[in-house]
């Protein structure tokens, strides 16, 4: 860190820059060359250079001292499919891997499904048993969402300790880089129930950075229930998380749900010491996405534990317009107080968990849907587009239990609009419980709403907080 920046200096041939997206699908690693093949519970192989992922990382392995030894590219250990059958690669011209996937006996004891994928600057993925990848997470974030543009740090080398061959974990760690910081990672990786990463990194500050991103997750919202706009499109949902979830100091749990916005939006969620934050897929059904390719019903949600004093800062969540569902539109992180300036080191530790819909431990209801429409009354003189009528639905197995008279009241705080219709009802059906109300809002003002339930004075859902403004409504 004490050194200027050196980019990356070592161009992919044509051959491989070139790369359709089909073309590099059809690149694969072949399995009998797994680094720890029969060896271990674990196994790793590694992804070819090209197409977007032009930029490659050194791979080392370590002995049981902790000695490092590379590990080399080798063309032999991939499989070329008819798309790149002839494609000629020079091993000196090729800069290495582009990253590694991690295998594990995730699902049955028989086959070793991917668990982990690190690959393009900081990202990884993680999936948990029965899911398959949907958001990332990232090593770090340097200035997301300001003017000057962002900054993207990357992995430029790994070294892999061998497990020992029953062992659960996996051990590795990684060098970042960038010209703003640079950094040594380590990583413990538990699957299991849920899957664990353990992330501990040493950050060193070559620049002053105006914005630090710490435990950054990125996903996908194209359109979901709340959305107001038209999609022609068979499919209901296109999304990889529908909502942030943040348990804060005050023990509060708040589920934000996401959107597709018509400009850029950058909201924040104050704290001291947050205890978890985390973008999560809730809608779990298939018929909510008809989506047979995608899988968006088993996308898992990430869970982001700080471990350790975090101290003050803030949750940012940032929504990001788009119109395709390639683009990650979504990011949560945490951001430090205080501005970190040059030379400044940082320690910190937190844990990633693979997750459902629903965070254990916790007997509160929680928020399973957010609908919005035209407050408008079949039969009556039609009001504003701009008087919204808002359903939220309830769930959970304390909440269920409840009779349809009991007196559980719905607690609503908006600010910039005017509230009518307030009230909470059970829906036998489904067993759980629903609140509705409408709310008129000024042209162009956002109304900043924050919903929970209470029995007798005592809260018992979870807290739903969601900002709506006549800009969100279609054109």
């Amino acid at each position: 860190a004490r050194k200027p920046h050196e980019a990356y200096q070592h161009p992919l041939p044509e051959s491989l820059q070139s790369l359709s997206y089909d073309q590099y699908r059809a690149i694969r690693f072949d399995p009998q060359h797994a680094l720890w093949r029969e060896k271990a519970l674990f196994e790793v192989q590694f992804f070819h250079p090209g197409f977007i992922y032009k930029e490659g990382v050194d791979i080392h392995t370590l002995d049981v001292g902790g000695r490092p030894s590379p590990y080399p590219y080798q063309q032999s250990h991939f499989i070329l499919g008819k798309p790149v059958e002839g494609l000629k690669v020079d091993p000196n011209a090729t800069p290495g891997y582009a990253g590694f996937r991690v295998h594990y006996p995730l699902n049955t004891s028989d086959y070793k499904d991917e668990v982990a994928v690190f690959q393009g600057a900081s990202y990884f993925r993680l999936v948990g048993p029965g899911q398959v990848y949907g958001l990332s997470a990232r090593g770090l974030a340097v200035d997301t969402a300001e003017t000057g543009g962002e900054e993207f740090p990357r992995f430029s080398a790994f070294w892999l300790q061998p497990p020992a061959a029953q062992a659960s974990t996996l051990v590795f760690f990684a060098l970042l880089e960038s010209p703003s910081v640079t950094g040594a990672y380590r990583f413990e990786l538990q699957p299991g129930l849920n899957t664990e990463l353990m992330v501990t990194p040493r950050l060193f500050a070559r620049q002053d950075i105006n914005k630090l991103g710490l435990a950054p997750l990125t996903s996908m919202y194209l359109f979901g229930e709340n959305s107001t706009g038209y999609y022609d499109d068979f499919r209901p949902e296109v999304h990889d998380s529908d909502g942030l979830l943040i348990h804060n100091s005050q023990g509060e749990w708040i589920w934000r749900p996401l959107n597709n916005p018509a400009s850029l939006r950058v909201v924040s969620f104050q704290d001291d010491n947050p205890r978890g934050f985390g973008l999560l897929q809730r809608d779990r059904r298939f018929e909510h996405y008809l989506d047979a390719e995608a899988d968006y019903h088993r996308r898992p949600g990430f869970w982001v534990e700080p471990l350790g004093d975090w101290g003050r800062g803030r949750v940012e969540l940032v929504e990001i317009p788009t119109d395709s569902e390639t683009n990650d539109n979504i990011v949560a992180y945490w951001v430090p107080r205080e501005p970190v300036k040059a030379g400044a080191e940082l320690d910190f530790r937190y844990r990633v968990t693979t997750v459902d819909r629903v965070m254990e431990g916790t007997n509160l209801a929680w928020v399973q849907r957010t609908r919005n429409g035209w407050a408008h009354v079949p039969g009556t003189e039609p009001p504003p587009i701009t008087q919204r009528h808002f359903v939220v639905d309830f769930a959970g197995d304390a909440i269920k239990r409840f009779a349809a008279s009991q007196a559980i009241k719905p607690e609503l705080k908006v600010s910039g609009g005017t509230v009518s219709d307030l009230y909470a009802v059970k829906i036998v059906e489904e067993n759980l419980w629903r609140v509705s109300f409408k709310v008129a809002l000024e042209p162009e003002q956002p109304a900043d709403m924050r919903l929970f339930l209470s029995l007798r004075g005592k809260r018992i859902s979870e807290v739903w907080n969601y900002v709506w403004s006549t800009n969100n409504l279609p054109e």
